[in-house]
């Protein structure tokens, strides 16, 4: 535990320095991470799911979504046709980590096929699961979740058909199992994240500054722009387009459609404007995905309107009203549904739209809405919170502000964890609207 906590105050130090690993160190910690997911994630999953042998099979660049979170560093693919195979023996509290390949894949899964002695690789495959003998054979199809629905067809009919007809009574859906596995974070993990939280605000931070912003001249597009070359200049990745956008006095609130669409515009910064951006990283294979709002000083101002930083408090007001239902146990629907009625008591327009984070950004696990389905989402929303999850804690409240004669949407969106102490931010929340001068502020 010692040599984690080390390894973690490292990354922290590091990450929040802007000091990104290289490409060697950030290997030997996803493999690091890899190992304890595969010994100490992976059988707690199976054990909960009552699968005790999980099979995914994969052809090279058309992965399953579960198999590509299981390759080591050195493999940005599979090879060939790459089948896994995890069997769990539960009284014996073991598990198998195999592969019917050529070759061990990284340091945790074995080779367990000598083509030399066995041509077939389907055979080999079906001599293993003979010799095991599984109850429940897990294979990923979903229905609801398309990172669990992994299982291309020609794969599925060949496995079939040479599968032993008492086996193929024993394929079960391992929806359950694969969105566990996506969903779930490691201690070690949650270090990470921790930092990549981090390095996601100072970006926004610096982009939302006078080091960028020069009002009358710097346009929302070069905000964009600006922000996707930063992430690629410290050697990371974006996972989807950011967007910059404004809310001015005397112009109409955007409906919910054109708010939420990539086709906005470029629009040059003004005094006044109050922005807002949506905007998520990649590193070490988790993601982050964040929105935070700034206001644009006028000539003689040094703070934000009050009217506006009110408006901005509804906006924290409503994301304590939803973290304050999240239970385990409960679907997202159910948290969806209690967070919105009680926002409505409180007198919020509320909509609520957040998702599972981690290993994607639009993530496996419990939907708490969708922008455009605030009564539930089915599926997807009937799938109950797990602890050592982690999600964008994402949603908007119009609020009315008459001194500009309209309304506004705050629009916030932070990582949360729900563990078993319940509820805290990865990294913080923004409490206040960041501020940015100009020049005729400054003077």
């Amino acid at each position: 535990m010692k040599k984690i906590f080390l390894l973690g105050l490292l990354l922290f130090t590091t990450v929040s320095q802007s000091q990104i690993l290289a490409e060697r160190e950030r290997s030997e910690i996803i493999d690091q991470i890899l190992a304890e997911r595969f010994n100490e994630v992976l059988p707690m999953l199976m054990d909960r799911t009552g699968i005790d042998m999980w099979i995914l099979i994969s052809r090279e660049y058309n992965e399953d979504p579960v198999l590509r979170t299981m390759l080591p560093s050195t493999w940005l693919n599979a090879r060939r046709r790459t089948v896994l195979v995890f069997n769990r023996k539960k009284y014996q509290d073991t598990i198998e980590k195999l592969a019917i390949a050529r070759y061990n894949i990284g340091e945790n899964i074995d080779s367990a096929w000598d083509k030399e002695k066995q041509p077939d690789q389907w055979k080999a495959l079906i001599d293993i699961i003979k010799d095991r003998n599984p109850e429940k054979i897990g294979l990923n199809f979903s229905e609801n979740f398309g990172i669990a629905d992994g299982l291309v067809k020609t794969d599925f009919d060949e496995f079939k058909e040479a599968l032993p007809e008492e086996y193929v009574k024993r394929i079960v859906s391992a929806e359950d199992l694969a969105v566990g596995w996506i969903e779930t974070r490691t201690i070690r993990e949650m270090i990470v994240y921790s930092s990549l939280v981090e390095i996601t605000h100072d970006i926004i931070a610096e982009a939302f500054s006078s080091k960028l912003i020069e009002p009358g001249v710097t346009t929302t597009e070069d905000v964009v722009w600006w922000m996707r070359q930063k992430v690629t200049d410290m050697g990371m990745e974006t996972w989807f387009h950011p967007t910059v956008d404004i809310q001015r006095n005397k112009e109409k609130l955007v409906d919910q459609v054109t708010a939420f669409s990539d086709k906005n515009g470029s629009s040059v910064i003004l005094p006044g404007d109050l922005l807002h951006c949506d905007f998520g990283i990649t590193y070490l294979r988790l993601n982050t995905d964040c929105q935070q709002m700034a206001y644009v000083l006028k000539d003689g101002e040094t703070a934000a309107p009050d009217f506006l930083q009110q408006a901005f408090n509804k906006g924290n007001e409503l994301q304590d009203i939803l973290i304050s239902n999240f239970e385990t146990g409960l679907s997202g629907n159910e948290i969806l549904r209690q967070s919105l009625e009680e926002a409505k008591e409180r007198d919020l327009k509320a909509s609520i739209y957040t998702h599972p984070l981690g290993l994607y950004g639009h993530s496996a696990g419990p939907t708490i809405g969708m922008w455009d389905q605030q009564g539930g989402v089915p599926g997807t929303g009937d799938y109950k919170l797990y602890e050592n999850t982690v999600y964008a804690i994402e949603l908007n409240t119009e609020v009315e502000v008459p001194e500009w004669n309209k309304s506004i949407r705050i629009m916030l969106e932070e990582a949360g964890f729900w563990g078993e102490d319940g509820f805290r931010y990865v990294n913080k929340r923004q409490r206040n609207l960041m501020l940015i001068p100009s020049e005729e502020a400054e003077n």
